[in-house]
């Protein structure tokens, strides 16, 4: 697969070098208090992950996401395909910026909508669907502005930090989504 560009980052494949920010990434509270981890993880654990990555699905392998910082790529976090169905055309998005210092600049907007169009464009998929918690205002903000809209609630689904939140179903059906420009 080629990478895939954006007006400021672009997605490419994970490669070994990747492991070690994913590793600081994972076991940092901040990064992971809106992800599905919550144990921490060793650099054991994240080395199998790597390893393990060519033996997965090559649509459901993750990527690396990058910014531009001059002429240079800088790595800020991952994200991927995953739960592909084929027959019913449908998947589920993860993303993760891990890179603290890049939050709020809507990176995580533009990845959702260059997921999106790799999901609907190259993978011809017809619903594409994500769960974010109830408690992440800013992610649920970022997946509105990339075309999701929210389905359903498992209420108290979830229970991290002595608390239970709401998980959100948000989804975007191929007919809803307005493909961007080629310019871009």
């Amino acid at each position: 697969m080629s990478i895939i560009y954006g007006e400021r980052v672009r997605l490419r494949a994970v490669e070994p070098a990747d492991v070690e920010r994913f590793l600081e990434w994972v076991n940092d509270p901040d990064v992971t208090r809106n992800l599905a981890l919550y144990l921490p993880m060793s650099s054991v654990e994240e080395q199998r992950w790597f390893e393990r990555l060519a033996d997965r699905d090559p649509h459901e392998r993750p990527f690396s996401v990058e910014v531009r910082e001059g002429e240079a790529w800088t790595l800020i976090g991952n994200c991927c395909v995953f739960g592909i169905d084929w027959v019913s055309r449908s998947g589920e998005l993860g993303i993760m910026i891990g890179a603290k210092k890049e939050w709020d600049r809507g990176y995580g907007t533009e990845v959702m909508t260059l997921l999106l169009r790799h999901c609907f464009e190259t993978l011809n998929l017809h619903r594409v669907a994500l769960r974010a918690y109830a408690g992440n205002a800013r992610a649920i903000r970022s997946y509105q502005k990339a075309g999701f809209q929210e389905e359903g609630r498992m209420r108290q689904a979830r229970f991290q930090h002595g608390a239970y939140d709401d998980v959100i179903l948000m989804s975007v059906l191929r007919p809803e989504w307005p493909a961007p420009s080629k310019e871009s």
